[in-house]
């Protein structure tokens, strides 16, 4: 049984001809009577007296009570589905770094919720390298961090690029220069994220390049612990310029450049090739490409 052999019979009903069904449904004749004969094989009963004008037998009209039912069904759901590409609804689970969490996302998802309100978002805070294992399990439908290889089973899209630098307090005898030669890491206290971050890799490949011996005092699993201690001046530290704005504008914290550490890393969203995308997801992401770089990026 499909569809199109229910709204025969309901038109059949209707005109109480072939003949006329056929013409209302652009069908000729001939695949009309085979509509209704493979429907009456299937429940194996007559549902259409076929002497002139054409009727229903009994069995026919509560047939056709319940057809009509379920052809109205169908098309309230194919408006429904229609409706979501206009108001889109569902739920986005979304997994990124705390610093993206912190500084990016809220500028976001304000403007998000705003314009989609019936869209549910939750958030779970993980590594880069974690983004793209839980997107990959399924356990997160976007992951927003550093792009940092490439797979044939992700799909991803450059939202903006950041730099990692080195922070001090104001305090620090490095506060005052204007920059910095890549020997200063040699002799202060470092206050590092831990071993399996993106910054923590790029600040690893930089020390073994230039022969650093790092004096690392701390680990820390994200840029929010890491930038406390150092405006409690415990150390200096390596993180995301992105993440540190707010504080470098405040005065709390202060960049010292150092020119081996400018690397731009791409930001950006993490898919999973080839999984399905609601309505929800659809409208999210074509929002978040859809964004300028400055909207990311805050000023100092």
């Amino acid at each position: 049984m499909n569809i199109s052999q229910l709204e025969t019979l309901i038109t059949i009903s209707k005109t109480m001809s072939f003949r006329k069904a056929g013409e209302l449904l652009n069908l000729t004749q001939p695949a009309v009577s085979a509509q209704i004969k493979s429907l009456e094989e299937e429940f194996k009963t007559q549902l259409v007296d076929r002497n002139q004008p054409v009727t229903l037998t009994d069995r026919g009209t509560v047939f056709l009570e319940h057809a009509e039912q379920i052809v109205a069904i169908v098309e309230e759901l194919k408006q429904r589905l229609a409706d979501l590409e206009d108001n889109p609804q569902g739920h986005i689970i979304l997994g990124t770094t705390t610093s993206i969490a912190i500084q990016i996302l809220p500028r976001i998802l304000s403007y998000f919720k705003d314009q989609f309100p019936h869209i549910k978002t939750s958030i779970s805070s993980m590594s880069s390298s974690q983004i793209y294992q839980h997107v990959e399990n399924g356990i997160v439908d976007v992951g927003i961090g550093y792009l940092i290889g490439r797979s044939p089973s992700m799909t991803t899209s450059i939202l903006y690029y950041d730099t990692f630098e080195l922070v001090v307090s104001p305090r620090h005898p490095l506060a005052q220069v204007k920059t910095a030669g890549i020997e200063a890491l040699n002799k202060i206290p470092l206050i590092l994220l831990s071993p399996d971050t993106v910054g923590r890799k790029f600040a690893d490949e930089v020390f073994t390049k230039h022969g650093i011996e790092p004096q690392v005092i701390m680990e820390l699993t994200s840029s929010e612990e890491v930038k406390r201690m150092v405006e409690l001046d415990l150390g200096a530290a390596i993180i995301s310029k992105q993440s540190v704005t707010a504080e470098v504008r405040a005065g709390s914290l202060k960049i010292v450049p150092i020119i081996e550490l400018e690397v731009t890393h791409p930001v950006g969203v993490i898919t999973k090739s080839g999984k399905y995308v609601n309505s929800a997801m659809r409208q999210f992401l074509s929002d978040l490409k859809g964004m300028p770089e400055t909207q990311f990026i805050g000023s100092e």
